[in-house]
């Protein structure tokens, strides 16, 4: 099994910043009234929606690893 290093570390992050910068290109005004949603979101919503997406990438990169 191979350890995960820094670069692999580097390239998700690089992902996550290449799929939010297409996003505000394509839609502005959606990632706007998302970001307006996710200001008047109850702290338990987001910390659920918040621990299912890390699950979910989680069990993601475990899949693609193995």
């Amino acid at each position: 099994m191979r350890a995960i290093g820094f670069g692999d570390f580097f390239v998700g992050i690089g992902m996550v910043l290449i799929l939010e910068g297409l996003l505000f290109t394509a839609n502005p005004n959606w990632m706007r009234s998302a970001m307006k949603s996710a200001m008047e979101s109850p702290d338990n919503i987001l910390r659920a929606v918040g621990l299912v997406s890390a699950v979910i990438g989680l069990i993601l990169i475990w899949l693609v690893r193995h």
